[in-house]
């Protein structure tokens, strides 16, 4: 019953991580080659313009939601042409990994940190020490604790993002919706996992016919979203839904419930790329698939950060200039992204990210 079998549509995107993984070592290698020792831009030889060292560090760097922002990223950079960009991170998840990498690229002087917290107290230590040293930290994705970062590209505001997954599996569930639910989180330390939830759990009294039952960690695993989601199946044999915060989670749900002939009768959706949920929409197990454009979001994340390091950035504005991606509010020190994304039968053919 617990034996993992991986589906051939998650395959290829493994495989499309891996090759992202590949350029971005060899991208990371070439800027760390190129690393001052102090965090003032250096100059590129051939054309006498500055290069701002920006390094991208994700929650875990493997996983097809991270290498699909890696890209716009990559994008990005060549684009502005006065980027080195340096895309690396924790395997596994681990803080105190990531906390680690934030300490080598502080010593090595890089121009601005641009981190995702899987553990905003873990972190902030290295973050607070980096903005010391005169290295610029912004958050992508998720946030970090006051004091740790100057700005934070947010792809929407949690409460937009909490209210969206729950009226959309209330709406999948049916017109009465009824019964118990369930949510697949990543860790009970991401913030942004936990602010979602927050706002999930307000918008659930909206709709007092269903119960949340229970809220797991997956720890970012296929695998173990599998397992837990086989093991909700059991505890609750009446279950009605579940919500998946973590796109890694996601698919790995959708799979035990199709494996337990369960599609259709519980219904599942969450956060996760069109790449990775398309056959599971196709075939009927999951309706809806929430997302924001993975791809902008890494893009935009490389423009705060040359922007920031630029001097174009400058505090008080309402508003930035995100070349190709248009232009984006800043709402505080939060640099916002834009609408969400619902992917279902009619329109996730159209979207490979």
């Amino acid at each position: 019953m617990n034996n993992f079998f991986v589906p051939s549509n998650i395959r290829p995107s493994c495989r499309a991580g891996l090759m992202l993984l590949a350029s971005a070592a060899l991208a990371g290698t070439l800027a760390i080659a190129g690393c001052s020792k102090s965090n003032n831009a250096t100059s590129s030889a051939a054309s006498g313009k500055k290069m701002y060292t920006i390094c991208l560090l994700p929650k875990e760097k493997d996983i097809p939601y991270f290498t699909s922002c890696a890209a716009g990223a990559r994008a990005a950079a060549k684009q502005l042409g006065d980027v080195k960009l340096i895309y690396d991170g924790p395997v596994h998840g681990a803080a105190t990994k990531a906390a680690a990498m934030i300490h080598k690229w502080t010593l090595q002087g890089v121009n601005v940190i641009a981190v995702s917290p899987n553990d905003p107290d873990v972190l902030a230590p290295a973050m607070k020490r980096a903005l010391k040293k005169g290295v610029h930290v912004i958050t992508w994705d998720a946030d970090g604790l006051p004091g740790t970062r100057q700005y934070f590209v947010n792809q929407a505001s949690a409460r937009r993002i909490g209210y969206t997954l729950m009226d959309t599996l209330a709406k999948d569930i049916g017109p009465h919706p009824k019964g118990p639910i369930a949510i697949i989180t990543a860790t009970l330390t991401a913030a942004n996992q936990n602010a979602w939830i927050h706002f999930i759990k307000i918008r659930l009294k909206k709709y007092p016919g269903l119960k949340l039952v229970s809220i797991q960690p997956s720890h970012d695993d296929q695998r173990r979203a599998f397992q837990i989601t086989q093991h909700l199946l059991q505890a609750y044999p009446n279950l009605k839904g579940i919500i998946a915060v973590s796109s890694a989670a996601f698919p790995g749900a959708a799979e035990a419930i199709k494996q337990a002939g369960q599609s259709g009768k519980v219904q599942i959706t969450g956060l996760s790329t069109p790449d990775d949920m398309r056959a599971y929409v196709l075939n009927g197990t999951v309706k809806s698939v929430i997302l924001w454009n993975t791809h902008a979001l890494g893009a935009l994340t490389i423009r705060v950060a040359e922007a920031l390091a630029s001097g174009k950035l400058k505090p008080g504005q309402k508003t930035f200039n995100a070349g190709p991606l248009g232009i984006k509010k800043i709402v505080g020190h939060q640099v916002l992204l834009g609408p969400l994304m619902v992917f279902n039968k009619k329109n996730i053919g159209k979207y490979h990210f």
